[in-house]
């Protein structure tokens, strides 16, 4: 599967558990839709992310890539320490200028 480069290192870090590179795969002003919550901006996602990583231990297998303009959809399975664990969960991205500007995760 061919993935941009920013979408390959967003799945890179996550599987890393490198709180801090996958926070700069995002824009300053990102927005992160998960779970019912919202985070905004880099260091919020950083917080998010990191308190993720230490709960729930998740990595991400790309299954499918879809891209549409600016707008695109990375279907993954997630792994982790989690009830129901793996799920097939889709990432709806908006990339700009080569950087992530806003993810909603649905399952």
């Amino acid at each position: 599967m061919n993935l941009p480069k920013i979408i390959s290192e967003l799945v890179r870090t996550q599987n890393n558990f490198d709180s801090v590179a996958y926070a700069n795969c995002f824009s300053e002003t990102a927005v992160v839709y998960d779970d019912g919550k919202t985070h905004n901006g880099k260091k919020e996602i950083e917080e998010w992310i990191a308190d993720a990583n230490e709960r729930y231990g998740a990595t991400m297998e790309p299954l499918d890539f879809q891209e549409n303009g600016s707008q695109s959809i990375l279907k993954v399975e997630v792994e982790g320490n989690f009830e129901g664990s793996p799920i097939v969960l889709d990432y709806h991205l908006e990339i700009f200028d080569g950087l992530i500007h806003s993810v909603r995760v649905t399952g």
